[in-house]
């Protein structure tokens, strides 16, 4: 009876063989999963900067219409109510960081300051597809 007891006892636990095998596999899953969720994560924000981009030149291109003249800043576009507030820039984390184009000549004729003609991001990093984020 005092075999089969010390029997019963010394299979209960794992030996560490089996230990190391379970943590070397969970160790190469994530060295498959974590440049996958890195990557994916990149992707979202080149979203976001596309999205946010692609809003505020609609709201450059109304304002224009609507007004008869460039907004001088992007400012204007939260005050005249364009805009709820100055989206941020994913890339760079700031909403101070956007790269404003201002027009040659003045839509409103050359009395008027030149006013904003296009917005790009003000990062000076690489997109996944090779083009800088600041051409976008």
């Amino acid at each position: 009876m005092l075999a089969l007891a010390n029997k019963i006892r010394s299979t209960r636990g794992f030996t560490l063989i089996e230990l190391m095998v379970v943590t070397a596999i969970i160790s190469i899953l994530l060295a498959i999963a974590v440049p996958i969720y890195q990557k994916l994560i990149i992707r979202s924000k080149e979203t976001v900067l596309r999205n946010n981009l692609f809003t505020m030149r609609s709201m450059i291109d109304e304002y224009t219409i609507d007004k008869g003249k460039a907004p001088e800043t992007l400012q204007d576009l939260v005050s005249e109510g364009y805009l709820r507030q100055i989206p941020q820039d994913p890339i760079t984390g700031s909403d101070q960081t956007w790269h404003v184009i201002m027009e040659d000549t003045p839509i409103g004729g050359a009395t008027s300051s030149p006013g904003v003609f296009d917005v790009k991001s003000g990062s000076d990093r690489t997109a996944l597809d090779g083009t800088p984020y600041a051409d976008w």
